[in-house]
């Protein structure tokens, strides 16, 4: 078995020291000269973090605004078009994680889609809770489960992906992309309720956290929420249920914040912005 990770270009961000712990030249993407960010999203949002990006994705995001433009996956190089990946093995990515902690006690593993590479994750994820006694988040579209690797998990960040993220040729046209795969993939494989009804079971007989954020450009994604997830799954709670308004940068989150801060208030779910896009804009690695 492979003790290898594929990131996306951003890798273990922000950071500041190398595997060896040696000051790195660049400044991270924060502007800050020391190593972490917060988390922008969910439950843990404001909680000073570090994050792990993992390569590719088993999906293909493009959603439509109310405004009838398109917004696509917010990390596209590490879903739709894969450059400037950087293969780490696993004792690597903790060394580099050991030496820019601090004060820091969480980590979030993210893509792409982490449980594409689910065996040397969850390799990674023992390490850093059973050497570093750190705090997991992995954030997933939700359509895969691995048990070995939830075992190491802590929080379950998980984001279904509602008929608004298909991709069609008309997106892809508008956004000048190639289809990556066939088109009907996405679309066959962004609902699995038995992978999240096992996050769910999981969380009921330990102390492990779960939230189901779903991404919101529409006023048809409520019934949708409600008669093709909710509805099929059982002994989920109210507060594990998260509405985030659709938008890739500010003026986007402009189109969608009124709407979705009233539909998660009206069915007594979450309401979670992107503190991230607020404080950092619309980049990478912050």
């Amino acid at each position: 078995m492979s003790d290898k990770l594929i990131l996306a270009n951003e890798g273990v961000f922000p950071v500041v020291k190398d595997k060896n712990g040696d000051d790195l030249k660049d400044m991270p993407a924060t502007g800050m000269n020391f190593a972490g960010t917060i988390q922008g999203e969910g439950k843990l949002a404001g909680v000073p973090s570090l994050f792990i990006r993992l390569s590719s994705c088993n999906l293909r995001c493009i959603w439509q605004l109310p405004d009838g433009s398109y917004s696509r996956c917010d990390t596209p190089y590490a879903s739709f078009d894969a450059k400037g990946v950087n293969q780490m093995d696993v004792n690597e990515i903790t060394d580099i994680v050991r030496h820019n902690l601090g004060p820091i006690r969480h980590v979030v593993l993210t893509g792409g889609e982490p449980l594409l590479q689910k065996a040397p994750l969850a390799a990674l994820a023992s390490r850093l809770k059973g050497q570093v006694n750190l705090h997991l988040t992995m954030e997933t579209n939700g359509t895969l489960y691995d048990e070995e690797l939830a075992a190491h998990i802590d929080l379950f960040s998980i984001s279904p992906k509602l008929l608004n993220s298909v991709p069609n040729e008309a997106k892809l046209a508008a956004l000048g992309l190639k289809p990556s795969g066939p088109l009907s993939f996405h679309g066959e494989k962004r609902l699995n309720l038995s992978a999240l009804q096992s996050y769910i079971d999981l969380c009921r007989n330990t102390t492990k956290e779960l939230q189901m954020k779903f991404v919101v450009g529409r006023p048809e994604d409520e019934a949708e929420i409600k008669n093709n997830y909710l509805k099929h799954l059982h002994n989920w709670k109210p507060d594990e249920i998260m509405l985030m308004p659709l938008g890739a940068n500010s003026l986007e989150l402009q189109q969608t914040t009124p709407m979705v801060l009233e539909m998660a208030i009206r069915n007594g779910w979450r309401f979670t912005q992107r503190v991230h896009i607020d404080l950092f804009g619309a980049k990478a690695g912050v």
